[in-house]
């Protein structure tokens, strides 16, 4: 039996058909809301670039790259090839504003809409948050219709919900159901409280909005829970407030800032409250304290329990998170904690969190002096160096099957600190050190792999 998945990507490029799960009768009848709400919602295609690794699946029987991996070397290149792919968005502002999620735009060389009276226009992505999975677009003109943002916090749970998207490509497809719960956090993500549905949601449905009952937009429509790829009853739309800020913040500045406390949470369970001396299971446990952090600078310590934000009692770690991601940074804030069975209140002043977005890739190629080591890099996040406890680095994005990398056996997401012993801090000092290799060598590369540092020999020919 497979295990269940949670499947981001909604817009996966999917040409299979496969059986469409035919959900429960909606308990309202939205025909008259979808009507009113249809011409604001808008299929999105998009264009990407396919990767040396989609060629290699592409050209390489599965046969032989389950033998020989991705070392197999293919005589003839062919040009660069592209793949398309599809999704949702919905109109925000008349001025052309529109939101989708990050995964159906990213990487994309080009992005189209199709509006409900089959025009289409072509799209600038204005920004992209891929912690939250928003995007923000924009098409150029005026009066475009535009949808009402609804109140996440008066939604309940049991509620009917619609959804209007185009799974698998079918444009402008209705589907219905409840809310099933809120404020979920999965997989160790803590930036999206996100909305649960039973409503149907499959590829192409990702980034169309999710109405309550009023025709207001109360989440986008992001992911779901499966173990086939395909609709099994689980789906979550990431709350329109989040939606909105980011967006905001993405119009404004081109880039998300977020808030910092310094702490590690965990929820707090029955066992847990008991030895707290609790009443019932509620607050977040604070585990760790990160030095020199906000958190430790207000003299919060592992151990305590923050059972209030701002006056907000927490019932758990979820609401914290929210609430936290919700605050700006140099933000004053109030925390109610429990610490050796005395309550006591203190005050925090929020940082800037460490920026956790990617620098632009950059290709060695043949204007290079020295070897073509045939791989795609960019340079290392501040959070990515933290969480690595490295001075600095280069990630490795890509790389082109035959290459020298490749027959070194340098992998995708491999980080390489230093060449020859010199130390690599950046895509610059990389190429820098690179350039000086010679023909008939081998190179000592060190990199760390999945949070395990080696060193690889690669041979320069």
């Amino acid at each position: 039996m497979k295990n269940n998945v949670l499947t981001q990507g909604l817009c996966a490029f999917a040409f299979t058909m496969t059986a469409c799960h035919v959900n429960a009768a909606s308990p309202v009848d939205f025909s008259n809301l979808v009507e009113q709400v249809s011409p604001a919602v808008v299929s999105v295609n998009v264009v990407k670039k396919m990767s040396e690794q989609e060629l290699l699946q592409q050209q390489v029987p599965e046969i032989l790259r389950r033998f020989f991996g991705n070392q197999i070397i293919i005589p003839q290149q062919r040009a660069p090839q592209e793949k398309t792919g599809y999704g949702s968005a919905f109109f925000i502002s008349k001025d052309g504003y529109l939101l989708t999620n990050h995964h159906v735009v990213e990487d994309a060389s080009k992005v189209t809409i199709t509006l409900n009276d089959r025009r289409e226009i072509d799209v600038t992505v204005v920004g992209s948050d891929e912690r939250t999975d928003v995007a923000l677009l924009k098409v150029s003109g005026g009066s475009f219709p535009e949808l009402r943002t609804g109140n996440v916090d008066q939604l309940r749970v049991g509620e009917p919900v619609l959804a209007i998207g185009s799974p698998f490509g079918f444009d402008y497809s209705a589907s219905a159901g409840i809310v099933s719960a809120k404020m979920r956090n999965m997989m160790g993500e803590t930036s999206v409280p996100f909305i649960q549905t039973d409503v149907a949601l499959n590829p192409g449905n990702s980034g169309g909005p999710l109405f309550n009952q009023r025709g207001e937009v109360v989440g986008v429509n992001s992911r779901i829970f499966s173990g086939t790829g395909g609709y099994m009853g689980l789906s979550f739309s990431i709350p329109i407030d989040v939606a909105m800020d980011v967006a905001e913040q993405l119009k404004k500045n081109g880039k998300v800032t977020r808030s910092y406390l310094g702490v590690s949470l965990q929820d707090i369970d029955r066992n847990l409250a008991e030895s707290y001396n609790l009443s019932k299971p509620e607050g977040s446990l604070v585990t760790q304290v990160a030095p020199n952090s906000p958190a430790a600078r207000a003299g919060l310590q592992a151990g305590d329990v923050i059972l209030k934000y701002n006056g907000t009692a927490i019932s758990r770690t979820s609401e914290l998170l929210n609430y936290l991601n919700r605050s700006a940074p140099k933000q004053k804030i109030s925390l109610d904690i429990l610490r050796d069975d005395k309550r006591r209140s203190i005050s925090a002043t929020l940082d800037t969190a460490p920026d956790d977005t990617p620098a632009k890739s950059t290709t060695q190629n043949n204007t290079t002096k020295g070897p073509v080591l045939g791989v795609s890099i960019r340079d290392l996040t501040q959070a990515e160096l933290t969480r690595l406890e490295v001075k600095g680095g280069i990630l490795i994005q890509d790389v082109r099957a035959g290459g020298l990398a490749a027959q070194a056996r340098i992998q995708p997401n491999d980080v390489v600190t230093s060449v020859n012993g010199k130390t690599v801090l950046n895509s610059k000092q990389f190429v820098d050190v690179v350039s000086e290799l010679k023909n008939g060598t081998v190179a000592r590369v060190a990199i760390i792999r999945q949070g395990q540092r080696a060193i690889v020999g690669m041979r320069i020919q």
